[in-house]
């Protein structure tokens, strides 16, 4: 999976990758474990990015909480 300069798959597109930033989640890293619902409350984080980020998780061992 191509990931972008901040550390998120690209394929999250442009508005997920910003609300993620603007949260402090820089790298795909952080996100292992933090709760979906939580992601969810992220204007610009929709379905599509909540599975390309499961989706790269699982590919490193791990997963949203």
């Amino acid at each position: 999976m191509t990931e972008a300069s901040s550390g998120l798959p690209k394929a999250i597109g442009a508005p997920a990758t910003r609300a993620l930033t603007a949260a402090g989640y820089v790298d795909l890293d952080q996100l292992a474990g933090v709760p979906v619902a939580e992601l969810r409350k992220l204007h610009g984080v929709g379905p599509k990015a909540l599975r390309v980020l499961q989706e790269a998780l699982e590919a490193r061992g791990a997963s949203l909480g």
